[in-house]
């Protein structure tokens, strides 16, 4: 969201909790709290805006993500909003092959498998809808800085990739899919 800002963008972040953003202060920032899993807030929030970035997380283990998700591309349809910039996890879909055994079976398989099941479903319902969609595939998140030196589009079989990026270079990639078609209708995976 600040690199948004720092470009000179309009943001809408559409959050849970606005405490969280209370010291965050900016005019093109508009803050709205709401329940993705509400339509009809999702759509008012989506309306208006040319794109949309997803980046839903769940500390409630369910289906945030994938019925979130949903409710984004049912607003983005009916508002007319056509770009759709989704990050799931690096894992999903065709990308498994690039985990090592740790996070494909330990964490994936077992400790956070309802979660990795949400990114599935997820990533499920952006390929079956009508808008332009890129669906950005982490590795972990780290808290690091913005480097800019990380690896993108590499194969679904690449093992050369730390599986780990900081959220920063995660924004960072995601808003540069602004001014690229690159990655319509693509998945690339996302790794130091």
């Amino acid at each position: 969201m600040l690199q948004a800002l720092s470009l000179g963008h309009d943001v809408t972040a559409f959050v849970r909790s606005i405490e969280k953003l209370q010291d965050i202060k900016h005019d093109n920032l508009n803050i709205l709290k709401g329940d993705v899993l509400d339509p009809v807030s999702v759509e008012k929030a989506v309306k208006g805006h040319d794109a949309v970035f997803c980046t839903l997380g769940d500390g409630r283990a369910g289906k945030i993500r994938a019925v979130g998700t949903r409710n984004i591309i049912h607003g983005m349809e009916k508002s007319g909003a056509e770009r759709l910039i989704c990050q799931t996890t690096l894992g999903a879909g065709d990308s498994k092959a690039n985990l090592n055994f740790f996070w494909k079976y330990i964490m994936f398989g077992w400790f956070l498998k309802k979660a990795f099941l949400d990114h599935e479903l997820q990533e499920r319902y952006i390929k079956d809808s009508s808008v332009n969609w890129t669906i950005v595939r982490p590795g972990a998140f780290t808290d690091g800085e913005v480097t800019g030196k990380f690896r993108h589009g590499f194969s679904a079989t690449e093992k050369a990739i730390k599986l780990k990026i900081s959220r920063a270079d995660v924004a960072k990639f995601m808003l540069q899919q602004l001014h690229t078609d690159q990655y319509i209708q693509k998945t690339p995976g996302l790794s130091y």
